[in-house]
Formats: C-alpha cells, sequence, structure tokens
C-alpha cells in the first residue's frame, strides 16, 4: 500500500519558505532538499492515524540546501532559505495544488502578530491572496469577515453614542454632569463590555488574529472595575471620575473599531493607522490613572459595607475578603499596565517604524 501524504501547511518571506507538516510523535524523518524539490518521509501520527507518511514537492524556485528543521511532538517544522530574494507567487512550481497542501495564514503578518520576520502578503499580491483565501476557506471566510464587521461596527456605534452623550451633557450642564454619566450610559457601557469580552475567543475560533492572553488582560481589568466596583457601588457611580474613564474608554475604541474595519476590507488608511499606535500614548496612562483611583476609592467602601466579602461561620465554610482582593489586584494592575503599555509601543514601532516608512508613503 502506497505511504500517505501528510497535511503541509505552508507561508513565506521575502528570504524564507515555512512548512509545517501536520504529523505528531516522528522519529527521526528523512528529508531530501536539492534544487526546487524537497521530499520527506517519516513514520508518526497524522491524519489517518499512526502510518507512514510521505510526500516531494517541486517549488516554484529554488531554495538551499541549508534549512531548518525542528521537530515537535505535534508537527514538524521547516524553514527554508529561498536562493534569491522575492515572493513567489505560489509554492509549487505547477499550477494546481495537491488537497495535502494548504496555506498556513496564520503565519502572514497581521496587526497582532507584529513579527517582522514574516511580512505581509497582501501589500505584494492582494490579488493572489484573495485567491488563495477563497480556494482555503471558500464562503466560511466570508461569513467571518462580515460577521467581524457587524461586531466591529456595532461597537463602534456604541462607543460613538456615548461620546456624543458625554459631550452634550457637559456642554449643557458642565461640571454638574459628571454625577450623572453613570445612570445616563452606565447600562450601555456594560453592554459593550460584555460584547467586548467575546474578543477574548475570537482569536481562538480563528475569528480575528492577536493574543487571547492580551485581550484578556485588557478586558478583564475593565469589567473588574465596571462590574465589581462601579456598578454596585451607587457613591462611586456619581464621582467625576467615572465620567473620565468612560471618557477615555470611549476615545480609545473610537479609533480602534474603524481601524479593525479597514483591516478586515485589506484598505489602509495612513491617518487612520497613525491615530490607533498614537492616541494610546496618552489615553492608555489617564485610563490607567482613572481605573486606580476607583479601586483606591473602593477599598474603604468594601470594608464598610462587605461587598463580596464571605465571613466565617458559613455554609461553605470559606472565607472570602474584597478588600484583601482589591489592594492585591493593585500590583497585578501595576504589572498588567507596563505589560499593556509595552505591547503597545512594540504595535507602534512595528507599524510606523523607519521600515514601516515607505509603506506610509505609498498609501499617501
Amino acid at each position: 500500500m502506497d505511504n500517505l501524504s501528510p497535511f503541509i501547511y505552508w507561508a513565506q518571506s521575502s528570504k524564507n519558505i515555512f512548512l509545517k507538516v501536520d504529523v505528531r510523535n516522528v522519529k527521526e524523518p528523512q528529508v531530501n532538499i536539492e534544487g526546487r524539490k524537497i521530499t520527506f518521509f517519516g513514520e508518526g501520527e497524522g491524519a489517518r492515524g499512526l502510518n507512514k507518511y510521505e510526500f516531494a514537492m517541486d517549488f516554484y524556485g529554488d531554495v538551499s540546501k541549508d534549512y531548518t528543521m525542528k521537530i515537535h511532538d505535534s508537527k514538524v517544522d521547516f524553514n527554508l532559505v529561498k536562493t534569491e530574494e522575492g515572493f513567489w507567487p505560489r509554492l509549487i512550481s505547477q499550477p494546481q495544488k495537491p488537497a495535502w497542501l494548504k496555506i498556513d495564514f496564520d503565519k502572514w503578518q497581521s496587526e497582532e502578530d507584529l513579527n517582522d520576520e514574516v511580512r505581509d502578503i497582501r501589500d505584494d499580491y492582494p490579488d493572489i491572496y484573495e485567491k488563495l483565501q477563497k480556494e482555503e476557506q471558500g464562503y466560511k471566510k466570508d461569513f467571518k469577515k462580515v460577521f467581524m464587521i457587524c461586531h466591529n461596527f456595532f461597537m463602534y456605534l456604541g462607543f460613538f453614542y456615548i461620546l456624543c452623550v458625554l459631550g452634550v451633557r457637559f456642554l449643557k450642564e458642565g461640571p454638574d454632569s459628571y454625577s450623572g454619566t453613570y445612570d445616563s450610559v452606565g447600562f450601555l457601557m456594560k453592554l459593550l463590555h460584555v460584547l467586548m469580552s467575546l474578543e477574548i475567543i475570537y482569536p481562538i475560533l480563528g475569528y480575528s488574529k492577536g493574543s487571547p492572553l492580551i485581550n484578556f488582560m485588557q478586558i478583564f481589568g475593565r469589567c473588574f472595575v465596571l462590574f465589581g466596583m462601579i456598578s454596585p457601588e451607587p457613591r462611586m457611580q456619581i464621582k467625576p471620575v467615572v465620567f473620565y474613564l468612560f471618557l477615555v474608554w470611549s476615545s480609545v475604541e473610537l479609533v480602534r473599531y474603524p481601524y479593525y474595519i479597514t483591516q478586515l476590507y485589506k484598505k489602509e488608511n495612513a491617518w487612520l493607522t497613525w491615530l490607533r499606535y498614537t492616541v494610546w500614548i496618552p489615553l492608555y496612562p489617564l485610563g490607567f490613572l482613572c481605573e486606580g483611583i476607583i479601586v483606591l476609592r473602593s477599598i474603604p467602601y468594601a470594608e464598610e459595607t462587605k461587598l463580596f466579602t464571605l465571613s466565617l461561620p458559613n455554609y461553605y465554610n470559606f472565607v472570602f475578603d474584597y478588600p484583601t482582593v482589591l489592594r492585591i489586584y493593585m500590583f497585578v494592575f501595576v504589572s498588567s499596565m507596563y505589560s499593556m503599555m509595552s505591547y503597545m509601543y512594540k504595535g507602534r514601532k512595528a507599524r510606523l517604524g523607519p521600515h514601516k516608512k515607505s509603506k506610509i508613503q505609498k498609501i499617501k
């Protein structure tokens, strides 16, 4: 019986070809690379269980014999070097690709990947990229795109409405409007953050790129302040800091969600990109400051009201002291603030750094 072909996922940069062979627990695979051809043979667990798997491919161009192979428990990774720099319109020499050869879309750089090693193929071969997506995912990708556009557009409208309400109330009442901020937009702010929590699982489901951990850190921090401190304490709801916090949060999202929509349409806008990676510089520290003030002000309220506190004796024989949790959260809050700022700085450097100048000038 002929040996089976494993599923292979590929991506490229201007200098390298990246292959991921979907075979688990491979022991000492046999690999040969000569000119434009690669052959692979190994025994492991693939789509057909424990079997012998092999494949042979003729590349679109020549590759060097110097390559890197990393054998993992769940896959085998190859990093091949092109003999001549440049992007290939396809991986193999023949137009018809085998069914077991797939596109590793996760390798293409996205807004959140920020990996300088892999360039975004959409900027070099946009038509080919669209064709590859339709070949691989058909209308499934279109459904995801429409769903994400609707999600981002709804979130944008929600935060835009909040900004309008805050602005109109301040123009009419001045600082006296601060005390009514939560009553006027608190419900919508909570609804938007419940929907925003979906953005933690979108990368896991393949609906968006990025790090679920970073999304979790940002969204959990906001929800903890909103649902754990502001919402259950009426005295906190009328504080001026709530007005400023809602103002900062909404201002950040007023740029972020339109930027995501343009990325889904693959329509780069230089000014929107600049805003996306610049407005956080003043707004993130202001937001962290407001959140920190709310946490500190909430500790005495929690001690007085025994909010969420569980004391002995009780049915569960368990003690939970919410003020102590808030004090511990302050230390975690500082470290997460540093992580978020570092992440955004890395993103700004990658998108607006010197190596991106020619791309932005082209857009203009």
